[in-house]
């Protein structure tokens, strides 16, 4: 624009080409340094597919000695050399901070800082004066440094280390195992909680990662690795070989499928499509075509390898069937369908087919991201699936089929066994609780009845039981949850449903279903109801001093999930894991 001399603007142009050529090989080395998602994952040599962790922000050294004891001798006429100790051990407290340990300890420590903040912004930070601190950033992506005087952005940046540290928790647990699968959901979901909570709480931060749009993209990521665990739960836990327990892998997947669809359409939005890695929204991408394979994968298999149902299972898996479809596959009824080993066989082979199309396109948008050719895992994965559903399809393609394979309808990712019916209501049956093993008793009417006492409705809670009766016989404790009564569900019965059940029953006895929450010892109402009241006080106490102390002994990093200033303390007290609301005020004995 300064000149008219052609010469002069090519030269420009010519050395501005090799600027923005370096600067897109130095974002290149960047990006495969700051978003490696094969740093941070589990050792084990059992095959998961890899998680996406995130890195910390990093942060420079800060010296408030100075400016501290001025504020200290200028504000509160206090000599700040008597504060100088004090001071110190905080800013050795957040030197610490910078370099946390990947475990729970390294999540205290950045918690403890935390509320270290809360004071220092109270007494050394009014609204209308700055200390003259800068408290600088780098972008946990970019590492593209940024900074600020308000001590809002520090008191973000160190709750978005504390998201980034669960996920590479979360992405380091062994997934082949029930307790790793347990502890990787929990901390997606804790990071899932900081990150939502940051970007309801926190505005205008300077740096791209704690943007609304970049912390909307990791909330949807967190709860697609959450939704992935969760299927890979289910593949640990369910009969494999039961027709029912496949379709519902089959539509677990086709979830998983479409909450990555969600976060792949979120990273390829403009603000941040540009921001985001590349090996990111591959990884996605690849995640939403295998887990979609996957689907198909499991409706060939539920049709193919399980036998034809008897008349006394047509009814339910026709039902289960019904809803399996986004749209009713062509052909013969359902009925006919699932009756007939031809037309399962006819059905199975449209759904392998396009279950190989989806896990050749996974690997074929794998192999264009040069950071993920690199993890053999990955590769291995893909391949292993891909073989699988050829072999099947090798193993039921006849020679005589004379017909066109159809195209198989997609299949309906709200599967029938997450429907609340099945799931039961969110004060008992919900992630923060946990229980043992569901057990099947069975009871035989004694002369006094069965032997113990019942409270409240969904699901019923056996409130007690009579030594040496039958209950206590058959191993029912106090603080069980009734969940099935001869086989039917349970979770959502009445109190007076529950009873007629149970009272229907003849001299065979009768099945009943039953979980125990890890810890509920169930004591009497009153001392309950005393422990609640007690502990609830010292709770809000803690709140309003945001004591270091209390928050330590009540794991502080995993209250992150209830932080938020728009959300309320619920109603529904709990002790020792049993909810106030399933327990009624009648009690009566059976």
């Amino acid at each position: 624009r300064a000149t008219s001399n052609h010469k002069v603007k090519e030269t420009v142009a010519l050395e501005l080409s090799y600027v923005n050529s370096n600067l897109q090989l130095l974002k290149e080395e960047l990006e495969e340094l700051n978003s490696s998602v094969d740093v941070y994952q589990n050792e084990s040599e059992s095959i998961s597919v890899p998680m996406i962790p995130l890195g910390l922000k990093e942060t420079k050294e800060l010296d408030l000695l100075g400016p501290l004891k001025d504020f200290i001798s200028e504000h509160y006429g206090e000599e700040g050399v008597l504060f100088e100790k004090e001071i110190k051990e905080f800013m050795e407290l957040r030197q610490a901070m910078r370099t946390p340990s990947r475990n729970e300890a390294g999540l205290e420590l950045l918690m403890e800082y935390y509320n270290q903040l809360y004071f220092l912004d109270s007494r050394f930070f009014p609204p209308t004066k700055t200390l003259g601190v800068f408290f600088h950033w780098y972008d946990s992506l970019t590492g593209v440094p940024s900074h600020q005087r308000a001590l809002a952005f520090e008191k973000g940046s160190v709750l978005f280390n504390l998201g980034a540290l669960h996920t590479q928790i979360g992405a380091r647990q062994d997934r082949a195992s029930l307790p790793g699968l347990n502890q990787a959901i929990d901390a997606f979901q804790k990071a899932a909680g900081a990150f939502n909570y940051l970007k309801e709480n926190f505005s205008n931060a300077p740096s791209l990662d704690m943007s609304a749009a970049s912390l909307t993209m990791l909330v949807r990521l967190m709860v697609a690795q959450v939704q992935e665990c969760v299927f890979e739960k289910m593949t640990l836990l369910r009969a494999q070989n039961d027709f029912l327990a496949r379709l519902q892998l089959a539509q677990e997947a086709a979830r998983v499928e479409d909450v990555y669809s969600l976060v792949h359409q979120t990273m390829s939005q403009p603000h941040v499509k540009d921001y985001v890695p590349f090996s990111w929204t591959t990884m996605v991408q690849v995640k939403s075509e295998h887990f979609k394979a996957l689907s198909h994968y499991f409706a060939a298999i539920a049709l193919c390898d399980c036998p034809a149902p008897s008349d006394a299972e047509l009814l339910e898996q026709e039902k289960a069937f019904l809803q399996f479809h986004v749209t009713m596959p062509e052909g013969p009824s359902l009925r006919v369908l699932l009756q007939d080993p031809e037309e399962r066989r006819k059905l199975g082979k449209a759904h392998l087919k396009k279950a190989i199309m989806k896990h050749e396109e996974a690997m074929r948008i794998h192999g264009l991201c040069k950071i993920l050719r690199k993890m053999d895992i990955l590769q291995e994965v893909l391949s292993f699936a891909h073989k699988r559903s050829l072999s099947k399809y090798s193993e039921i393609d006849h020679e005589e089929d004379f017909f066109e394979t159809g195209e198989a309808p997609d299949i309906h990712r709200d599967a029938f066994h997450v429907s609340p019916s099945s799931q039961g209501p969110l004060s008992v049956f919900s992630a923060k609780n946990k229980w043992y093993p569901a057990r099947r008793v069975h009871l035989v009417r004694g002369e006094n009845g069965f032997g113990f006492t019942l409270r409240g409705d969904s699901p019923v809670l056996i409130a007690g039981v009579i030594p040496g009766g039958c209950a206590a016989e058959a191993g029912l404790k106090e603080g069980d949850y009734i969940i099935s009564v001869n086989g039917k569900d349970c979770k959502w019965s009445k109190h007076a449903e529950v009873v007629q059940l149970l009272k229907s029953t003849g001299k065979e006895g009768v099945d009943i279903g039953v979980i125990t929450l890890q810890g509920s010892e169930c004591p009497k109402a009153v001392d309950r109801k005393a422990a609640v009241m007690s502990s609830g006080s010292g709770m809000l106490k803690s709140n309003k001093e945001n004591s270091r102390k209390s928050l330590m002994n009540s794991k502080s990093a995993s209250t992150l999930l209830v932080w938020g200033k728009k959300s309320k303390r619920s109603k529904k007290s709990t002790y020792s894991g049993v909810p106030f609301t399933a327990v009624g005020d009648n009690e009566a004995m059976y």
